[in-house]
């Protein structure tokens, strides 16, 4: 029997303080981005204050197992290269900025040389500044042209939000420039009747990849003369193009280079990075040309206190097999933003999944009511998913002051600016140090001091990290992992590729060393076709139709409300078996519906409104087959491996949770069909003998793999750019491939995303911390906090403690110390 973990992607009372408001005082200074003046620390409540305030009371100091002190840090000054026009010089000035940074000013000067740079500093310190300077010089320079439009540039970013944001921004610091600058928004929500004066009339697109995939690339002889003029390409939060969509993305850019050299420009590039581990080499990968890294942050930074928070056991619970039950970091999390928002302490609470943060919304409304009729109004949630309207009423809330406080998913992580904010709390680590920094950061974008909360969950890496504290604090950020050459990656794009320009030998080398396998393969399945000429794109549909980059697939499932037939929202292909299957609990805007049916077929979730007192989450059954294996070490007599799998999973029932405290109500089956998902996995076998020595019996074995596994993928994410939602497991007492009892972890995306590869090449550091783990747990026999998984298709059965930390110390006995070279 295999025991497995699937990806989400793969299949997905205490009184409150006191209500006095706080006020706001903003003089203008040198701020953090374009028009954001420093505010007052003397009109707000200290970090430290605010803490104090939400810990108060035994049971809840108890909760917070360390904090952390920053330092406010002085600034360093500079000045702009004299190459920045004068009056761009003083359009900033005029925001208030009198001088730059000295980061911003070294990234300005690069660019003017014409050299692609990455400015990655901390989040607030001024990168949209360091290359709006000379972006907005050059289109000036280019509006005093005698002919043509003048100069472009193209802004990237990876969500819409960030988007509208940055044209904000860029709209009221180039006001005093006139008609020089034309900045436009180009994505699925502008309106059909604007798009003509976008491609003819903007010198400033802002847009997402995901539209420069399926909208401007495919229509480039319409976008000529904008590609002909452009200068720079602007790529915002590029940290966060990563595993598969990173590749997707990487390939993107290289297309773009592509049709630029046509059209008989050369665009220089310009990356925003949060603090990341060798800038200039994901940089590169990502846009397939050198660049140069801005590492140093000048910038100011007001105190920042960050507070490790662990929710308590709840006594009078047990969870599955009898295990202590943790209170949710959801309940907990709602507990604090209300509390914060009844202080005035302006907060967003970020919690990783759509459900959690309409749920968090939900909870803190109705506790606010309880306290004041007019404060429930005061919050509100913000995920993807949303329609248009929806997203851009709660932006402006947000910007106004109008909303207090704000539970919402990574949609908001990004760039956009809601300076003024005082806090963030996260619920759970997000999955790796650049997010959990990014998210920490969009307090205190004003200068001010902040607070920050990590509220762990119950599972591994979070009670990890809340007990080791410089696993956070002593580490550097991880190195982003992508891989262009992914041929599930690749494929599509030569084909998109195609379509724009029949391919010729001389564009072999700008798409990757595996283009010249892939092109044979592509014509023997008759997408293209050689002449003399080159590769021909075959068929009458687009080419671009044939991926979605964000590494979903299929068309997006409508989530259609059955009574009115009102669109409420969408969800991704790959997560509707897990997420919207029959009898699922569906949130939105603090609704809650029911899923009566799903029409996989149809691409449609028919729901009704509901009010029941439970939560749902899918279970699966996973097997896995061994295709290649591409690299084998010995660890002793045990093997350590990587290659490609084919994984076969199916979605067979959902568990009933009562909302608040977890507790398992009820198991229900579900009919759905299987998916076969061919990707890269890594794996390490275990002899007899060495099952001997670690006391290892057969009737403890199946346990002991399956806990070793679940506690595995929960901490792979200190090792790679991902998060346990990325990533699948199978354990097996004697899997067919290798009769051998092997544990199998592996990449939740068609092809690999190069996590699994991350983890053989950092096995020995891993494993040794998934031990340390399971073996630090004051559980008897297994909790959350250890070996359990609420995705376990297996039902967290059968689990084996004490035998996984056994079998791991065993295995690490005789692991070499550097197992293998470093990717």
């Amino acid at each position: 029997m295999a025991f497995n973990h699937l990806p989400a992607g793969a299949h997905d009372a205490f009184r409150p303080l006191s209500r006095t408001p706080v006020t706001h005082s903003v003089p203008m200074a040198n701020t953090h981005g374009p028009g954001r003046p420093t505010a007052d620390a003397d009109s707000r409540p200290t970090p430290g204050t605010v803490l104090d305030r939400l810990s108060r009371g035994p049971s809840r100091s108890a909760r917070i197992t360390h904090t952390e002190h920053l330092p406010p840090r002085e600034g360093r000054h500079a000045v702009w290269p004299d190459r920045i026009r004068t009056d761009v010089v003083a359009a900033i000035q005029s925001a208030g900025i009198g001088h730059p940074w000295e980061h911003q000013a070294a990234a300005a000067e690069h660019a003017l040389d014409g050299e692609s740079v990455v400015v990655a500093t901390g989040t607030a310190s001024g990168k949209s500044l360091a290359y709006l300077a000379p972006v907005l010089s050059a289109l000036a320079d280019g509006a005093q042209a005698p002919n043509g439009r003048g100069t472009t540039a193209l802004y990237l970013a990876p969500t819409k939000a960030l988007a509208a944001d940055q044209r904000r921004a860029v709209r009221d610091l180039a006001a005093p420039l006139g008609n020089a600058v034309r900045p436009a928004v180009y994505d699925g929500d502008t309106p059909v009747e604007e798009r003509e004066w976008v491609r003819q009339y903007a010198n400033y697109v802002l847009t997402n990849p995901d539209m420069l995939h399926r909208g401007i690339l495919p229509a480039h002889p319409r976008w000529s003369a904008f590609l002909r003029a452009l200068r720079y390409v602007v790529i915002d939060e590029c940290h966060t193009y990563r595993g598969v969509f990173g590749s997707h993305v990487a390939q993107v850019l290289r297309r773009l280079r592509r049709l630029c050299a046509r059209y008989g420009s050369d665009p220089v590039f310009l990356l925003a990075s949060a603090t990341a581990s060798d800038p200039a080499s994901a940089a590169s990968r990502l846009t397939g040309v050198p660049v140069t890294e801005i590492t140093d942050d000048a910038s100011p930074r007001g105190e920042v206190v960050f507070a490790l928070w662990e929710p308590p056991l709840l006594t009078d619970l047990r969870g599955e097999k009898g295990a202590p039950v943790r209170r949710t970091a959801t309940a907990e999390t709602a507990d604090l933003l209300t509390d914060l928002v009844i202080q005035g302490v302006r907060t967003v609470a970020f919690v990783r999944s759509r459900r959690g943060a309409e749920l968090i919304s939900v909870i803190a409304r109705e506790r606010l009511a309880e306290v004041d009729r007019s404060l429930p109004r005061r919050v509100a949630a913000y995920r993807g998913g949303y329609l248009p309207e929806e997203r851009r009423a709660l932006e402006r809330a947000l910007h106004s002051g109008e909303l207090v406080g704000l539970a919402a998913t990574t949609a908001l992580e990004l760039g956009v600016d809601v300076s003024g904010l005082d806090a963030v709390l996260i619920t759970g680590y997000p999955g790796t140090r650049a997010s959990l920094w990014q998210q920490a950061g969009r307090a205190g974008r004003s200068g001010q001091g902040a607070l920050a909360v990590l509220i762990a969950r119950d599972d591994p890496l979070d009670t990890y990290l809340v007990h080791h504290p410089e696993a956070l604090f002593r580490q550097p950020v991880e190195a982003t992992v992508l891989d262009p050459d992914n041929p599930y990656v690749l494929a599509p794009h030569l084909c998109a590729a195609a379509e724009e320009l029949p391919l010729t030998e001389a564009d072999l080398g700008l798409f990757g060393p595996a283009t010249g396998e892939l092109l044979p393969q592509l014509e023997a399945a008759r997408l293209l076709r050689r002449r003399a000429t080159g590769w021909h794109w075959t068929r009458r549909e687009r080419a671009s139709d044939l991926t979605d980059i964000r590494g979903g697939g299929g068309r997006p499932v409508q989530i259609v409300e059955a009574s009115t037939g009102r669109l409420l929202g969408t969800v991704d292909e790959s997560a509707a078996h897990t997420a919207v299957h029959e009898g699922a609990v569906h949130l939105h805007q603090g609704r809650t519906y029911l899923v009566r049916h799903l029409d996989l077929e149809g691409s449609a979730a028919l729901v009704e409104a509901a009010d029941p007192p439970f939560s749902t989450t899918a279970r699966d059954t996973t097997s896995l087959s061994v295709l290649e294996t591409e690299t084998e070490i010995p660890w002793g007599s045990a093997r350590l491996c990587f290659g490609s799998v084919e994984v076969t999973n199916q979605v067979v029932s959902y568990l009933r949770r009562k909302l608040i405290t977890g507790e398992v109500l009820g198991e229900a089956k579900l009919d759905l069909p299987p998916r076969t998902l061919r990707t890269r996995a890594v794996w390490w076998t275990v002899t007899e003998d060495q099952l001997d020595e670690a006391r290892i019996n057969p009737e403890i074995l199946g346990g002991a793999l399956h806990a070793a596994e679940h506690a595995a993928i929960g901490m792979l994410p200190l090792f790679a750019t991902c998060d346990r939602w990325d990533i699948g497991g199978v354990s097996v007492p004697l899997h067919p491939d290798t009769l051998l009892p092997t544990v199998f972890v592996y990449d939740g995306h068609p092809g690999g995303a190069g996590f699994a590869e991350r983890a053989f090449h950092t096995a020995r550091a891993w494993l040794t911390a998934t031990r340390d783990a399971i073996a630090a747990c004051e559980c008897e026999s297994g909790c959350p906090s250890c070996i359990q998984s609420p995705k376990c298709g297996n039902g967290n059965d059968p689990l084996h403690k004490r035998g996984a930390v056994r079998l791991l110390t065993r295995l690490l006995s005789e692991s070499p110390r550097n197992p293998s070279p470093d990717p």
